[in-house]
């Protein structure tokens, strides 16, 4: 019996179980740290009943991975009013007295689309996630990178033409990086609606695509992934995919050449994150035995 737990900033989901065949959830509203780690914890000693082994959590940040630092398990520098250097890890593991393993939401997506979806069999491959905010999460020889904290693949920069889009971005921090140009609150502000609400023919979908293909093409040439997996709530959009396919290969050239299904959906939908945490559980009990 695993436990996992999926942190966002809105809600907490959280399970029990193996995998996808047995896993039980429940969601649970963001609210203070203490408030919502209680209940978090709470859910997994009721529904293991004693039989607990491990705990996995993926988690929004940013979040601090370095397991030889003091505030390894913590969630760092986020905006998110309360949680600012809030020791999550260490609280589920004070509190069940088993192993914890921790990294970021995107990373634990990540792991589930490897384990369960839509990159089982590959070593390497980038996951995305674009919705709220963007993230990326990449593994490379079967490990999920990290380094001086993890990668923030919505920040990165793109261009930005000004005179084709004059929207200024909306990330508090860089203003047009790829998370302030194409996440879902950037086309709301944008265009003046949800990216759920925009029809198939808008011009939104064009424009998102091409910033889309433009990280793409950056993390090709860099992390010369074997596949893309793109999930969150404004890929829900299917023709986003062969708009971003066709964009990507102009801007490759040929230089790369790229397989079939090289920009692929996720297939985990809004479990991949309390899946991936699974994994995560999985990990922290085999590392401690």
């Amino acid at each position: 019996m695993l436990g996992a737990i999926e942190a966002g900033g809105t809600k907490f989901v959280c399970g029990t179980g193996t995998g996808p065949a047995d896993l039980t959830t429940i969601q649970l509203p963001t609210t203070s740290p203490e408030a919502t780690t209680e209940a978090a914890i709470a859910f997994l000693r009721r529904q293991s009943g004693g039989r607990l082994q491990a705990v996995g959590i993926a988690s929004f940040g940013p979040v601090d991975l370095r397991r030889n630092s003091p505030t390894y398990g913590y969630i760092t520098s986020t905006p998110k009013a309360g949680w600012r250097n809030y020791d999550l890890a260490g609280a589920v593991r004070r509190a069940l007295g088993v192993p914890v393993g921790f990294d970021t939401d995107v990373n634990g997506a990540a792991l589930g689309e490897a384990r369960w979806g839509a990159a089982q069999g590959l070593s390497d491959f980038v996951y995305l996630t674009v919705g709220t905010g963007i993230g990326g999460g990449a593994l490379v020889d079967g490990r999920v990178l990290h380094g001086l904290m993890h990668p923030e693949m919505g920040h990165i920069r793109v261009p930005h033409d000004t005179a084709q889009d004059p929207f200024p971005g909306c990330c508090p921090f860089h203003g047009d990086c790829l998370e302030g140009l194409a996440s879902g609150p950037a086309m709301q502000a944008r265009w003046g609606s949800p990216a759920r609400e925009l029809p198939p023919a808008h011009a939104a979908w064009r424009l998102e695509a091409r910033y889309l293909a433009l990280g793409l093409a950056n993390w090709a040439c860099s992390l010369s992934p074997k596949r893309f997996v793109l999930g969150g709530g404004v890929m829900d959009q299917r023709q986003l995919f062969p708009m971003i396919e066709q964009e990507l290969a102009r801007l490759l050239n040929g230089y790369i050449r790229t397989p079939d299904e090289y920009v692929a959906p996720a297939a985990l939908g809004s479990r991949a994150g309390v899946l991936g945490a699974l994994v995560l559980a999985e990990q922290a009990e085999t590392s401690e035995r």
